[in-house]
C-alpha cells in the first residue's frame, strides 16, 4: 500500500488508542488519589510488563530481543520523565482539563516529525490540528482559573517530553514491530520509575493489585494501537484523531462523576469532530487517488 492509502487505517488505530487511553486515565486518576503518584506510575507499567509475559513465553526471548536496545532505553527514559510529571499532577487536575492539556502533545510532535523526522509539511494536516486546538480553549476558556491550579502547568510541561517518546517510537517503527516496542516501553519504565517509588512505597490493597492488573491490560493495548498507528502513516497525519479524545473524557467523566458538560465543551466537542472529519476525509480522498 502508499502511504496515502494507510492513512485511515492509522487514522483508525489512533482512535482505539484514544478510547483505551481515556478509561485509563480516569483508572489512573483515581488509583493516584489514593496512593503515592510515583508508586501509582511504577505499578502501572510493571502490571503492562506482566500482562505482556504470556506473548513473550508464546514467542520466545528472540522475537522480542529490539535491533537497537539503546534506542529503547533512550525512549523508556524520556517517557519516564513525562510520566513523573504527569503522575504528579494526575490527581489534583480535572479529567476534562488533564485532557485538554495533553491535546498540545499532537503539535509538539507534528513540528518535531518535520524538524527531525524529515515528514512533508502539509497544510491541510496543521489546519486540523490548529483548528482542534482551537476547540480545546473553547472548552478550557471558563476555566482558565484552572481546576488544577499550578499542578495544570506540572502536567502541561509533560506534553514536550510525550512528543519527544513518541517521536522515538516513530523512528523505531522503521526497525521494529510494535510488540517489540511496547514490551520494552514497559520494561523500561518499570527500571526507571523503580527508585522513586520504593522511597514513597505503600502496599495497595487486593483491589488496587486487580486494577493496577488492568490498568497494564488496556495501557498495553493501547499503546500497541498507537504504536500501530505510527507504523502505518506519517504522525501529522494521525494527530488530529487525538482531538476527539476530549469526547470520551467528557463521556467518561459523565459516566462514573456525573460531570454534565457545559455548552463550552459541546461547542468546542462539535469543533474538533468538525476538524477530525474533515482530515479523514481528505485523507480517504487521497487514498482513493492514489489507488486509482
Amino acid at each position: 500500500m502508499t502511504p496515502a492509502a494507510n492513512v485511515p487505517r492509522a487514522m483508525l488505530w489512533m482512535l482505539a488508542s484514544g478510547l483505551l487511553f481515556t478509561g485509563l486515565n480516569a483508572l489512573l486518576r483515581t488509583l493516584a488519589q489514593q496512593l503515592d503518584p510515583f508508586v501509582t506510575q511504577f505499578l502501572r507499567y510493571a502490571a503492562g510488563a506482566l500482562v505482556m509475559l504470556p506473548f513473550i513465553w508464546r514467542a520466545g526471548l528472540a522475537a522480542y530481543r529490539p535491533k537497537g536496545l539503546s534506542g529503547q532505553l533512550w525512549r523508556g527514559a524520556v517517557h519516564t520523565a513525562g510520566l513523573m510529571l504527569w503522575f504528579v499532577a494526575v490527581p489534583r487536575v480535572p479529567l476534562a482539563e488533564m485532557t485538554a492539556l495533553g491535546f498540545t502533545t499532537p503539535l509538539f510532535i507534528m513540528l518535531g516529525a518535520i524538524l527531525f523526522l524529515g515528514e512533508r509539511m502539509v497544510a491541510a494536516r496543521w489546519i486540523a490540528a490548529l483548528v482542534g486546538f482551537a476547540g480545546v480553549l473553547v472548552v478550557v476558556a471558563p476555566g482558565l482559573s484552572g481546576g488544577g491550579g499550578p499542578y495544570g502547568f506540572v502536567m502541561l510541561a509533560a506534553s514536550p517530553l510525550f512528543a519527544a517518546s513518541f517521536l522515538i517510537t516513530k523512528a523505531l517503527t522503521r526497525r521494529d514491530s510494535p510488540q517489540v516496542i511496547v514490551v520494552w516501553q514497559a520494561l523500561t519504565v518499570t527500571l526507571f520509575s523503580m527508585p522513586l517509588a520504593l522511597l514513597a512505597w505503600t502496599w495497595p490493597t487486593p483491589t488496587q493489585w486487580a486494577l493496577f492488573l488492568l490498568s497494564g491490560v488496556i495501557g498495553s493495548a493501547g499503546h500497541f494501537c498507537l504504536t500501530r498507528a505510527m507504523s502505518l502513516a506519517d504522525l501529522s497525519a494521525t494527530q488530529p484523531v487525538k482531538f476527539l479524545e476530549l469526547l470520551w473524557a467528557s463521556l467518561v467523566g459523565f459516566a462514573i462523576w456525573s460531570d454534565v458538560p457545559g455548552t463550552a465543551t459541546l461547542l468546542g466537542g462539535a469543533i474538533i469532530f468538525a476538524s477530525t472529519s474533515w482530515i479523514a476525509r481528505r485523507e480517504a480522498r487521497l487514498r482513493r487517488e492514489a489507488t486509482a
